[in-house]
């Protein structure tokens, strides 16, 4: 199992880097039509994580992680417009289900699908204000079985989200001088930096490990996915505690972006699980 990105996944990577800073700032239906138009839904799982990652990266506001990981993977076809899925029993926190065309229901008798004009889905306050969160009613009775695309898809986006927190530190301590010389210049601002890359690495790895298996449908695909949500949540925990303190007091102002990426990181830790959640799923 090959796990250096090829030259064709690596121009995927700058294309994707480049298309999203085009549009970052026009409106969310133009972006979403955008990514809808280059086919993005459609890629395959390894190359659909390195989309969502440059997706966190810049906290996309767009259905495209509900789409393509809830939606598509339960039903085996992509949605007319955007789709969402509730697959863990409950619809407590669906993502996406208040404004999704489509909605996969997993019953006891299979998946259904019907229009989310037709399910009562209201949205519910999270940290993320740019995140879409709602709780599903449904009469019937609801099954529980995560697909391992929506748990690799979780773990690709925050791992975006924590570069990008991880980029906005190493250019505040380039800048802030203290004591007459940059912060980045201190051993232990080093050393928090260095720890913060080496998480995010290691799970971005597994993250690319959990899309191989699950392309291949490896046996070992549910537990790749297990392992690389685990590792996303705790990459997130250590990129939080990190990047807030190297920021001081400018990280806690709403004026900062870091706010936005640090939120969106934790909600997809939150999502489907926290690490410590899908760490005892991995116990015999």
């Amino acid at each position: 199992m090959e796990f250096e990105l090829d030259d064709e996944q690596r121009l995927l990577r700058r294309t994707v880097r480049e298309t999203v800073a085009k549009v970052r700032g026009r409106p969310q239906d133009q972006q979403w039509d955008t990514y809808v138009g280059l086919g993005w839904l459609e890629a395959p799982p390894l190359e659909l994580t390195i989309v969502l990652e440059e997706l966190g990266y810049v906290a996309d506001p767009t259905p495209f992680l509900a789409t393509a990981t809830w939606f598509a993977p339960l039903t085996g076809r992509l949605p007319e417009g955007s789709g969402t899925a509730v697959f863990d029993g409950l619809g407590h926190h669906v993502l996406d289900a208040d404004r999704a065309d489509e909605v996969a229901l997993l019953t006891p008798d299979g998946v259904s699908v019907v229009r989310g004009t037709e399910l009562a889905a209201v949205r519910i306050p999270v940290l993320d204000p740019q995140l879409h969160v709602a709780r599903v009613h449904h009469p019937g009775a609801l099954s529980a079985r995560i697909p391992e695309l929506a748990l690799t898809g979780l773990a690709a986006t925050a791992v975006g989200a924590c570069r990008r927190v991880l980029d906005l530190v190493l250019a505040h301590v380039k800048q802030r001088v203290q004591f007459g010389r940059p912060l980045g210049s201190f051993q232990a601002v080093k050393h928090k930096a260095a720890d913060m890359h080496v998480a995010i690495e290691r799970a971005r790895a597994l993250t690319h490990f959990a899309a191989l298996t699950i392309a291949e449908d490896d046996p070992r695909r549910t537990r790749a996915a297990h392992m690389a949500k685990a590792a996303a949540g705790e990459c997130q925990r250590l990129v939080f505690r990190h990047g807030l303190q190297l920021f001081g007091a400018m990280g806690f102002t709403w004026e900062n972006e870091l706010q936005f990426h640090l939120k969106r990181a934790q909600a997809c830790d939150l999502l489907l699980g926290t690490a410590s959640a899908h760490r005892k799923a991995l116990l015999p």
